[in-house]
């Protein structure tokens, strides 16, 4: 009877009674992920972004194992600025040197991107988010997706792989049919090899959300690399970091496909349009190990010698 810790690719493991979740560490296929954060910096945010001295406070580990609030404590905050805090610290962790870019978009007359820095995930408690110097009057998204483009264009000599921007906004689009447009140009740029991977991730707060717009964007289906977005909905602003890291694990694709053997080399799972961050799969009894191979290369894993019950991680 024994534990068996994970090895990198993989971050946590799960195995009980045949049944074996493992989770990626990042991506076992790529040197470097370019993560961007993009906060919605559009007229209906303004109160989102006014500076309060209500606003209960908690560290990014305190989030992170669901500890109480604190009381109020501290200089003046809004209700963007902990969830920034904790979506770069977060997102920081998935990022090939530690260093996000983070801006503002809808500013101005909706169409502007304001770039706030190149911002490490480390002290994030001394970086403020007061919002944009001017509130956009609508809320176009494909200036920010350019802006990230581009970004990541930049980045790819200095060592990026692929990309992944996380864009956050309270209300309806108003440059949908153009950001579907964008999407399929950004696909095609992919598939001839004139821009690394790249996931967006989409998240809408509040009841100003279009739903069903947002759908339409997300399950688009390109040619080549199946979808370009995912997105999710938030009652709060307060809920918007939790909900991007839930969303990032399990729905960034870490690469392009993979193939799961048991110990005895008998395929038992295979991943053919893309791997998950969080693989599941089922071994026979006695597996003691099994091997993740991705782009040539093979990653084993050990199990535990019983299967009854056992979660591990670093």
């Amino acid at each position: 009877m024994g534990e068996e810790r994970p090895v990198e690719p993989f971050s946590d493991l799960h195995f009980e009674e045949g049944h074996v979740r493992a989770t990626l560490l990042h991506d076992p296929t790529v040197e470097g992920l370019d993560v961007g954060l993009y906060l919605d910096g559009s007229g209906s945010m303004r109160e989102e972004y006014a500076y309060t001295t209500d606003q209960p406070r908690r560290t990014f580990w305190e989030w992170l194992l669901r500890k109480p609030m604190h009381p109020p404590k501290g200089p003046p905050t809004n209700e963007v600025e902990p969830q920034a805090r904790w979506m770069l610290q977060y997102l920081a962790t998935k990022d090939r040197n530690g260093i996000l870019r983070v801006a503002y978009w809808a500013c101005q007359s909706g169409k502007t991107v304001e770039v706030v820095g190149e911002l490490p995930g480390t002290e994030v408690e001394r970086y403020n988010f007061p919002g944009p110097s001017g509130h956009g009057s609508s809320t176009h998204l494909a200036p920010a997706i350019r802006d990230f483009i581009t970004y990541l264009k930049a980045q790819v000599p200095k060592g990026a792989r692929r990309g992944l921007a996380v864009f956050i906004t309270d209300g309806a689009l108003h440059d949908a049919e153009e950001v579907e447009k964008l999407s399929s140009e950004i696909a095609r740029m992919i598939t001839k090899g004139q821009l690394p991977r790249v996931q967006f991730v989409l998240v809408g707060v509040g009841d100003k959300i279009d739903e069903a717009q947002l759908e339409r964007i997300a399950h688009a289906e390109h040619a080549g690399i199946s979808h370009l977005w995912c997105h999710r909905t938030a009652k709060e602003i307060q809920n918007v970091a939790e909900l991007v890291a839930v969303l990032v694990d399990e729905t960034m694709t870490v690469a392009a496909g993979g193939t799961i053997y048991d110990d005895r080399g008998k395929v038992v799972r295979e991943y053919e349009g893309r791997l998950p961050a969080v693989l599941e799969f089922e071994v026979s009894e006695g597996c003691r190990s099994f091997t993740l191979e991705v782009a040539g290369k093979r990653y084993t894993q050990p199990l535990p010698e019983d299967d009854d019950h056992h979660d591990v991680g670093h």
